[in-house]
């Protein structure tokens, strides 16, 4: 495992799987314009030398499953796995069984933190702090200004000095003062709240850069008592080095290539955003806790790291792939009835998650979709697919056939409302607010599903277009055009062998691919608002349903703007390729 950035960094260019820019390029959309197309073709990660501050900027470091594989390893899979096998293979104990698990136990004597008095990240300082020297990278035109966007954000509760590392995005304000988008339910959100109930500042430290490892320690849904720096020595097979803080009293990760130093005020905030997220539209301004930056650290020659989010599938998505293979072991442990889970990053995560469970007996998913839902991160999941069938989740087309033979309408379909919703989700009706779905199909095929359309379209539908077996897209007019189509579709009576219809706004799009389909239909609609069937009643207050069950994913007025790159920057980038990449064959347009 790589102990800091810049013996990643060198790993990479040795394998040529680094491109080095040298001609000046603009942190300014510029940046982030190259970075998504060279994504889209599944390039090489990036240094950019001259991004208008004395840092370099590298991006691009996960952005493809072979790299991601490569930061991490298949190590920390393989120890998870073994952790959670650990309680089968010890019971009943026994000295045999505990000798025999010797080589475990000697990793796990590994972890943890190694105190120093110093560390790289001090070998220089920025006095007085000015933010404006760090290159932070403009993503998208109507972003509210320049953001860090791989921010390593530690904090310790008041009370207990537990640890916490969050990766939550920052907006430069000033030289000397940041938003941080703390959002519901994170850790350092928990810390802050006490301290707010204390009366007291919070302290902060900021680390960029750094072991690759505390990156996927500070994104992954540990258990909340669970510290990441101990995920993070985990992953790397040692110790993980901690330098004494001159002038705080949070320890700084001490190979980091930059540290800032500093606090927030909890009942101090300030408008923070829109931001371009990783949901693929605009996250729009709100009040957040304000950072206030007393100090900065760098390493000599630092390299300041960066990410841009937007449409998946972007960088974070193959991290979040990983982590989830990752983890995987752990959730029969958690939850024992279920055999596997996934969620679908081409959704933004949160919008879409699908389990395998076992079906002892009658109603046991929902037993096993509420634990699912009460589960950390997996709280914020919008949408839960659900099944008892071996099925490859990965394979989205496979497991909605699989779920549309066996859901009944009367008792499959599940809407829960007026609860606590992803913040980056504007499909509700307030912020953090919204409702969840679930969906069976369990036990033995219902029907045979229909695979084609061969009727005449009912009145506003102009085109039909078939996902999969069982599913049905149409296209008509606009929302503000008609927002009653979707009723209209479900109670025509001309798709009643279509266990699902979804209406969109343009059917060639969502079929394109199914990642198109996940990102344009699970992005867009919220299971309370936004779905339809025929004959609904109510039945020992469950809603008994007809089908079809009818999706209406398309774009409402309050929804935040889709993100596409601008045409000056689109323009630049076109004209300044070949000077970017004059020796590599990576394509001007994807």
């Amino acid at each position: 495992m790589y102990s800091d950035l810049r013996s990643f960094i060198a790993e990479l260019r040795r394998r040529n799987d680094l491109i080095e820019i040298n001609v000046a390029t603009d942190p300014k959309l510029e940046i982030p314009e190259i970075h998504r197309r060279v994504v889209a073709q599944g390039g090489p990660a990036l240094l950019f030398k001259s991004a208008g501050s004395q840092f370099p900027v590298v991006t691009n470091l996960f952005g493809t499953k072979d790299r991601v594989d490569l930061a991490f390893g298949t190590r920390p899979e393989k120890l998870v796995s073994s952790l959670a096998a650990l309680p089968h293979r010890l019971l009943p104990p026994s000295l045999k069984k505990l000798w025999g698990e010797r080589s475990l136990f000697s990793q796990l004597l590994r972890i943890g933190m190694k105190r120093n008095r110093s560390g790289s990240v001090l070998e220089n300082r920025i006095v007085p702090p000015r933010l404006n020297d760090l290159p932070l990278l403009t993503t998208w035109s109507e972003d509210g200004g320049p953001f860090i966007t791989l921010p390593l954000v530690y904090t310790e509760h008041p009370d207990t000095h537990q640890h916490n590392l969050g990766m939550y995005r920052m907006q430069r304000f000033s030289d000397h003062s940041t938003g941080l988008h703390m959002q519901i339910g994170k850790g350092g959100g928990f810390h802050l709240h006490r301290a707010a109930e204390r009366g007291e500042k919070l302290p902060v430290n900021v680390f960029l850069g750094g072991p690759p490892a505390l990156i996927i320690s500070a994104i992954a849904p540990l258990p909340e008592n669970v510290g990441e720096l101990l995920f993070a020595s985990l992953v790397l097979g040692k110790r993980l080095g901690m330098a004494k803080n001159p002038v705080g009293p949070l320890p700084l990760v001490a190979d980091a290539e930059f540290a800032l130093v500093g606090s927030v005020s909890p009942n101090e905030t300030h408008p923070e955003g829109p931001f371009g997220d990783h949901y693929g539209y605009y996250s729009l301004k709100h009040d957040y806790p304000v950072f206030h930056c007393d100090a900065i650290f760098h390493r000599k020659d630092a390299v300041y790291p960066a990410t841009v989010v937007g449409k998946p599938r972007q960088e974070d998505y193959y991290i979040g792939n990983y982590l989830q293979e990752m983890l995987s072991p752990l959730f029969p442990v958690v939850m024992p009835a279920v055999s596997a889970l996934w969620s679908y990053g081409e959704t933004g995560y949160h919008s879409l998650a699908a389990a395998v469970v076992r079906e002892r007996f009658k109603r046991e998913a929902m037993i096993s979709a509420f634990r699912i839902l009460g589960e950390g991160q997996l709280a914020l999941t919008k949408f839960l697919l659900v099944t008892d069938r071996t099925v490859d989740l990965k394979n989205f087309t496979e497991l909605l056939t699989t779920i549309l033979e066996r859901f009944d309408p009367r008792s499959d379909l599940f809407i829960f409302s007026n609860l606590s919703m992803d913040t980056l989700d504007y499909t509700g009706p307030k912020i953090n607010e919204g409702s969840k779905g679930v969906m069976l199909g369990v036990g033995e095929p219902l029907r045979k599903l229909p695979r084609e359309f061969s009727g005449s379209t009912p009145f506003g539908i102009e085109r039909v277009k078939v996902f999969c077996p069982g599913c049905l897209v149409v296209q008509g007019s606009n929302f503000s055009g008609n927002p009653k189509l979707a009723e209209s579709v479900s109670s025509c009576g001309t798709f009643t062998e279509w266990p699902m219809v979804v209406v969109v706004d343009d059917v060639e799009k969502v079929c394109s691919s199914e990642a198109a389909f996940l990102w344009h239909v699970f992005t867009r609609f919220e299971p309370a608002a936004d779905i339809s069937a025929r004959h609904a009643k109510t039945d020992r207050y469950h809603v008994s349903l007809e089908c079809p069950i009818v999706i209406d994913a398309r774009m409402k007025p309050n929804y935040p703007a889709e993100l596409e790159c601008d045409l000056q920057t689109s323009e630049l980038v076109d004209r300044r390729w070949n000077e970017y990449f004059p020796s590599t064959k990576l394509e001007r347009h994807v």
